[in-house]
C-alpha cells in the first residue's frame, strides 16, 4: 500500500502534466455552502443612485456580507433584476472593482476585479487572483466560485503552492 503523504508528489506532477492541466483545475471553496437566498447586506462610505438604470453604486470601503460569505471592495455596482411593474426589484447582479477579496470562513480569494451572479451562485475573479486556503496558496489570471457547490475553478497560468503535513 502506497503511503498517504507519498501521493502529494504524484498529485503535484499530474498539475504539472500538460498544457491543459496547467491551464485550468478545481478546489473547494470554504467549508460551508453559501445560502444565496439570504439578504445581502452592503456598506460604503458613499452611495449613487439611478433608479432608471436599476443601478446603484457604492464607494469608499465597500462590505457585502450574505450569510458566511463576505466581500469587499473599492468600488461595488449592484445592478437590480426589473419587476413585472418595471421597477427595481432583488439584486441581481455585483460588480467589484479594486481590491476585491472574498472570505468564506477561514478562506480568502482576491483579485482586481469580481463580478457576482446573485440567482446563479457564481462569483467571477479576474485579475490577479490569489486563493488561500490555510497555508496553501493557488494564483492564476481568473477564477470562478461556484457558490451552490463549494468548489473554485481556475484558469489561466495556474500556480500553486502546497504545504506538506497540511490538512487544507
Amino acid at each position: 500500500m502506497i503511503a498517504r503523504h507519498a501521493l502529494l508528489p504524484l498529485a503535484l506532477l499530474s498539475l504539472l502534466g500538460g498544457p491543459v492541466a496547467a491551464q485550468q483545475t478545481s478546489v473547494a471553496f470554504g467549508t460551508e455552502k453559501i445560502d444565496t437566498s439570504k439578504p445581502v447586506e452592503v456598506s460604503a462610505e458613499h452611495l449613487d443612485l439611478d433608479q432608471a438604470a436599476g443601478t446603484a453604486v457604492f464607494t469608499g470601503t465597500v462590505r457585502v456580507a450574505q450569510g458566511v460569505l463576505k466581500m469587499g471592495a473599492d468600488r461595488i455596482q449592484v445592478e437590480y433584476a426589473e419587476t413585472e411593474a418595471g421597477q427595481g426589484g432583488q439584486i441581481s447582479r455585483l460588480e467589484a472593482e479594486g481590491t476585491v477579496t472574498v472570505t468564506n470562513g477561514q478562506e480568502a480569494a482576491e483579485a482586481d476585479r469580481a463580478t457576482y451572479e446573485v440567482a446563479r451562485g457564481v462569483i467571477d475573479m479576474q485579475g490577479n487572483v490569489l486563493l488561500t486556503q490555510g497555508p496553501n496558496a493557488l494564483a492564476s489570471e481568473s477564477m470562478q466560485l461556484d457558490l451552490t457547490s463549494g468548489t473554485a475553478r481556475f484558469e489561466g497560468r495556474v500556480r500553486t503552492v502546497f504545504n506538506p503535513g497540511t490538512t487544507q
